[in-house]
């Protein structure tokens, strides 16, 4: 059967098993299998000061941190983030010399890098050659762009032509203070010209030589109207390229990809690609786009990917990709197109050169997986060379899958048998949980490719041709490589074979930063939280632990009637009052205070006397903890005797830590909880329905728990406010300054006596509590807050209030005065009544 090739685009390479766009075992593409050459390995620089941050989030490697800017006299410029923060750029110069790599640093051996420190961590580096003298300097070989989260920043590469020393110049920056900046490219048609896309979906064009002959780094942001092109809000922008036209752009998104027409007075937006799309291409993709690259110099091809599945998409023929893949790579962030002339370069014969000019190779992974695969493409070789279907095809191109997918080892020494495959998964799952296997393994951070002429000056001809790599490791090392292309993907590699030497302790590099300290650390074995917050199985860690058989004999506790009214008298005084009515609780609310904060609170109040006296202890009573046979004494919060702000158990506790001593001794203070309320919850779960078994552990949830205290909370808000008030009032809060009376109030039955004030930005909101809205467990919980409105005043009150508690009637916080007690006379009561006056004029409820 004959399919037409939209209809045979359908079918992924490697999912299905006779994709009708895959050429397989056709000997005249020749070999498509890089195989990195061991004897090849080069170490061209290593410095501690070098390395990745050991902090370096799994966020800060989804781009390429190493580029390579092509120079005169058979030099590359290598760029990439350096400093304790990475918020430099640093660079070295590679160049041939007696057929190697000669590497330039600075006078004291270290790389170069700017004076200008950006502040922020450069998430992105790219740079464009340039063939003029750029803003007057005549030794201007290159611009850089150095993105980090909030800001674009540009600087000049100069060589020096008297000793070749290399310089950045620091040209200006663009702060976008609303919006985090998505990704930035440089023209391949103006090359002073470059484009930044923003969270939002701008896009600002910047042009160099304007911006420095004018000091001014505005830019210009280009007029483009999202909304008529169906974009959903969920979308997030991936990012953006030039087309075949300086004012034709691809602009890419996780649910679409847009071609934006600049050449009119009015901007077009027609879309490329669409997950979800009709027809055709409901059949091709439905998951979210992650990462997005042009394809080719030619500006019509471009490529995307999502989490399972890589596309090939032609703007002259939209919604219909030209092939896809199945790439099996997870989360990938890294993907370009390089001619396979780049990759089978430097060949002993050219029995293969037409096909290395017409194919392509899409290089796809990514940085944290250390996880790469090759995908190779081109036109169909499988007519006669000479034909007139062969001349036809030159003219109308049907892109073919050559191959199916192979994997690149961008490490070098990498062995792929099954018993070092196992060993690595085995030793990945013996490192604890908090600590990601990326941070013990020297991993690629970031690589480019030679040029093809620069690489033939370094190695002899191969049989069939290759390239050369440049990686940038996390440890701090900089190496060259060459990669074969060969016939097979070679599995097993004797010298990686092996190296037991998987994992090393690469977790605490410092950077450029001089360490003070003793480099010994000390780990908390922090299961329980780790249970609470990830896997949720606190039950189970918790009962596990229960019956596991003490090593010695147990004792009952001890508690006293002292201790035990103790507690409930400091509990009483911050809030946590011992009731079973959830009313009870609204009466000690002094301050405003969250619904969840009020959930806590009647969790607190409602455990048994038993359980809280295992939370709160004194100094005295602790043991010490015992780490390599040393004591190492541990702090906790004092309980306070009088309401503070935060509240007690929100508040960090001091720096004392271990720095007791025998002259400064520790108080027998009230401190705690020493143990959570998730932890107190549990235990009193426990005992109230006899549960004791691992079976039956799925069924507590803390978080269950409190969204059903805090549905209760707004329910009982509810009715409280009803029961006080049936009349709907509107400005039952506006004051009338035209009159002379000092309060002007409403009859205060007609009153609720709670607000919820809802916490929105550049906005106020109050309104009273409706039982209608349901404000339980979502959000609203943090951002919703319960206060009590002000005190009315009655009939004859006023004479009696003359000192400090008159600001009762300004303010929604219970004020208590650590003054003794006074009485306002003339001057006082005037100032009062200005700043009352003052505070109704702002007041907006």
């Amino acid at each position: 059967m004959d399919f037409s090739e939209e209809w045979k685009s359908i079918w992924p390479i490697s999912s299905v098993s006779t994709p009708p766009l895959l050429i397989s075992s056709n000997p005249s593409l020749g070999p498509l299998f890089f195989n990195p050459s061991p004897n090849t390995l080069t170490p061209l620089f290593s410095k501690p000061s070098f390395s990745s941050p050991p902090h370096l989030p799994p966020s800060s490697l989804l781009h390429n941190r190493l580029h390579l800017l092509r120079c005169p006299n058979d030099a590359v410029l290598a760029l990439f983030p350096v400093g304790a923060n990475s918020d430099q750029v640093g660079f070295l110069l590679l160049s041939v010399k007696d057929s190697s790599l000669d590497v330039r640093a600075d006078r004291n051996g270290e790389v170069f890098m700017t004076t200008k420190r950006l502040k922020h961590r450069i998430v992105q580096i790219l740079a464009t050659p340039i063939g003029y003298s750029f803003s007057g300097n005549s030794d201007s070989v290159g611009l850089v762009l150095a993105c980090t989260m909030y800001a674009v920043h540009w600087f000049s590469v100069k060589i020096d032509k008297d000793d070749s020393k290399p310089g950045l110049i620091y040209l200006g920056g663009k702060v976008f203070k609303s919006c985090a900046v998505v990704s930035a490219c440089w023209s391949p048609h103006l090359s002073e010209e470059c484009l930044v896309l923003l969270q939002s979906g701008e896009l600002f064009l910047f042009d160099l030589d304007y911006c420095c002959s004018n000091s001014n780094f505005k830019g210009n942001r280009l007029k483009i109207m999202w909304d008529n092109a169906d974009c959903s809000e969920d979308g997030k922008w991936l990012g953006c390229e030039f087309s075949w036209h300086p004012r034709i752009l691809i602009v890419a998104r996780s649910d679409a990809v847009f071609l934006v027409d600049l050449r009119f007075d009015e901007c077009s937006v027609s879309c490329l690609a669409k997950i979800g799309m009709p027809g055709v291409g409901e059949l091709v993709h439905k998951e979210p786009l992650v990462s997005f690259s042009i394809a080719g110099s030619d500006g019509f091809h471009f490529t995307v990917a999502s989490k399972s599945l890589l596309f090939l998409y032609d703007i002259r023929n939209p919604l219909v990709p030209l092939l896809q893949w199945s790439h099996s790579i997870d989360k990938p962030c890294y993907v370009r197109v390089f001619k396979l002339s780049e990759l089978r370069s430097h060949s002993k014969n050219d029995k293969y050169e037409e096909a290395s000019e017409s194919g392509f190779c899409i290089i796809m992974g990514s940085f944290w997986k250390c996880e790469w695969r090759i995908f190779c493409y081109g036109s169909s070789f499988q007519d006669p060379k000479g034909s007139t279907a062969y001349e036809i095809s030159k003219f109308c191109k049907s892109y073919y899958a050559w191959e199916l997918p192979s994997d690149l080892s961008l490490l070098g020494n990498e062995c792929f048998c099954g018993t070092c495959l196992s060993r690595k998964e085995f030793l990945k799952g013996a490192l604890p949980v908090w600590v990601n296997w990326q941070q013990k393994k020297d991993i690629v951070v970031g690589f480019g490719i030679l040029d093809k002429d620069l690489s033939a000056l370094l190695y002899e001809p191969d049989s069939f041709g290759g390239f050369t790599l440049i990686r940038l490791m996390s440890s701090g090392k900089l190496e060259s490589q060459r990669y074969c292309s060969s016939w097979d993907l070679v599995k097993k590699s004797e010298i990686a074979h092996n190296d037991f030497s998987d994992f090393k302790d690469y977790l605490y590099s410092m950077g450029d930063l001089e360490y003070e300290f003793i480099k010994k650390f000390k780990y908390f074995k922090l299961d329980y939280l780790y249970e609470y917050f990830w896997n949720a199985d606190l039950a189970k860690l918790l009962i596990w632990n229960m019956k596991k058989p003490c090593g010695g004999p147990l004792q009952e506790p001890f508690f006293s009637v002292e201790f035990r009214d103790l507690i409930l008298e400091k509990l009483k005084v911050c809030g946590v009052t011992r009731s079973s009515s959830v009313s009870d609780v609204f009466t000690d609310i002094s301050i405003p205070t969250s619904i969840h904060e009020v959930a806590w609170r009647r969790l607190w109040s409602g455990l048994p006397v038993g359980l809280l006296q295992w939370a709160f202890s004194s100094y005295s009573e602790f043991l010490e903890v015992l780490m390599d046979r040393k004591q190492v004494s541990l702090e906790f919060l004092i309980v306070p005797d009088s309401p503070q702000l935060p509240p007690f158990f929100l508040r960090r506790p001091s720096c004392r830590s271990n720095k007791w001593s025998h002259k400064v001794q520790r108080d027998d203070a009230l401190v705690g909880p020493v143990l959570p309320l998730p932890m107190l919850s549990l235990l009193q779960n426990i005992h109230e329905t006899g549960r004791f078994d691992l079976e039956e552990a799925n069924g507590f949830s803390f978080q269950e728990e409190v969204s059903l205290e805090c549905k209760k909370v707004m329910k009982v808000a509810s009715k409280m406010a009803v029961s006080e008030s049936s009349s709907e009032l509107h400005n039952d809060h506006a004051v009338s300054l035209d009159n002379d009376r000092e309060e002007t109030w409403i009859d205060s039955q007609s009153l609720k006596p709670f607000y919820l004030y809802d916490q929105q930005p550049f906005s106020i909101k109050c309104s009273r509590v409706d039982p209608k809205q349901d404000s339980g467990y979502k959000d609203e919980r943090f951002a919703t807050l319960i206060f009590k409105k002000r005190k009315e005043l009655v009939d004859g009150a006023r004479e009696t209030r003359t000192g400090l508690e008159m600001f009762d009637e300004l303010s929604s916080v219970e004020l208590k005065f650590d003054a003794p007690a006074m009485n306002f006379k003339e001057k006082e009561l005037q100032a009062y009544k200005v700043l009352k006056r003052q505070f109704l004029k702002s007041i907006r409820f």
